[in-house]
């Protein structure tokens, strides 16, 4: 067991994990059998009769109504008081489920962010690498911040504190608005680079959708007023 093992919630979405769902479902649980385990899934395979059988709160959302709203259901899932994003995909290492959990609790941190960018993962094409340093130069330019990696999908939220932020769940690319919104409200944010390691099963990212969002999203939190 680990120091917070019983206040941590891990938040996934799932479209056609069928491949990785039980594999990343067991790594969290050897961390810490407390840790509470959300998924939203949306897939047409086995995915959520896996789920069912792995002891999670699994949440079939049917017909998919997108990423954004995947993730915002996920997280009003949650009830714990860390909330860990995960990709279902084994990309992220769950190794790191503790020292998150720590820096938001004992270091007062209101979100972790993971940096996957501190060099080319090899198993990331390097047109998606180059379009993830190109948005987080921007985002740095826009909010006078070094952020370092817009788009990853491992992060922790003190609860909280998340709770209280309004964002639009529409549409893809929401932890970019996530992220940029804690900086907005000058929040107490900390960056760790992490590995990132290959995917099981297919990407389902939409690239010119997406980056189509993500300027959206930088727009809009840069300049509401809060």
């Amino acid at each position: 067991m680990i120091k917070y093992g019983d206040r941590i919630s891990v938040a996934m979405i799932s479209m056609n994990e069928e491949g990785s769902i039980e594999k990343i479902v067991n790594e969290i649980k050897s961390i810490d059998k407390r840790i509470e385990i959300v998924l939203i899934d949306s897939s047409t395979d086995k995915t959520f009769d896996i789920a069912q059988k792995l002891d999670i709160k699994a949440i079939k959302q049917f017909p998919p109504k997108g990423y954004g709203l995947a993730m915002d259901l996920a997280l009003k899932s949650c009830t714990k008081d860390v909330i860990i994003t995960l990709d279902c995909d084994c990309t992220y290492p769950t190794s790191e489920i503790e020292k998150l959990s720590e820096l938001v609790i004992d270091d007062k941190c209101s979100v972790v962010d993971c940096n996957r960018l501190q060099r080319k993962p090899k198993n990331m094409k390097i047109i998606n690498y180059l379009g993830n340093k190109i948005f987080s130069v921007l985002a740095s330019i826009f909010f006078l911040r070094n952020i370092p990696d817009l788009h990853s999908g491992m992060r922790a939220y003190n609860k909280s504190i998340l709770t209280e932020i309004e964002y639009n769940p529409n549409g893809p690319s929401l932890p970019v608005e996530l992220l940029l919104a804690f900086y907005k409200r000058r929040f107490k944010v900390k960056t760790i680079n992490i590995d990132y390691f290959e995917r099981i099963g297919k990407s389902k990212m939409m690239p010119f959708e997406t980056s189509i969002w993500t300027i959206k999203r930088i727009f809009k939190v840069r300049f509401e007023k809060i």
